[in-house]
């Protein structure tokens, strides 16, 4: 799994750190996302991040599965 962001469409409603504070954070300056792990292992960090993307209201994050 790889992780991407669109920071210049996030939003900075907070649900991806709220979902998955282990893989989003906030910017200080803007409330803007940015990346802690973008290549999360374990595989609850994984299902949160997915969720996350789901429920981010701009889809300023992408999900890449990898076999």
């Amino acid at each position: 799994m790889h992780i991407e962001i669109d920071q210049d469409r996030c939003c900075a409603s907070g649900q991806c750190v709220l979902t998955a504070e282990d893989v989003f954070t906030q910017r200080d300056e803007d409330g803007v996302v940015a990346l802690v792990d973008p290549v999360p292992s374990s595989a609850a960090a994984q299902e949160r991040a997915v969720e996350a993307a789901v429920l981010c209201p701009a889809g300023a994050i992408s999900v890449h599965l990898r076999e």
